[in-house]
């Protein structure tokens, strides 16, 4: 799944933080645009500073699989956005 990422403040990946994002859903990585999704987000995300607000997932949970459900910003726009406006396709589970 391309919709999750990590986050840190340190470079001990031992504080890093799984992040899956609540309001993008992308598909598994195997599956038809799994890997531009992984593209994309690099693209995106990497290297930029990011700022996360838990919870908003469809379930309204906080952690989902050891994952942190948030909605991030990237310069105040949503990932998520960012992610369609690049052309990501949604349809994960």
């Amino acid at each position: 799944m391309r919709d999750m990422f990590y986050v840190w403040e340190s470079d001990d990946p031992n504080t890093w933080i799984e992040v899956r994002l609540a309001d993008f859903n992308a598909p598994e990585l195997n599956a038809s645009g799994g890997a531009a999704a992984k593209s994309a987000l690099e693209r995106i995300a990497m290297r930029r500073t990011a700022q996360c607000i838990a919870g908003g997932g469809r379930s309204r949970r906080v952690i989902s699989y050891d994952r942190v459900i948030a909605t991030c910003r990237i310069s105040g726009r949503r990932i998520g956005d960012l992610l369609r406006e690049a052309g990501a396709e949604e349809g994960g589970r």
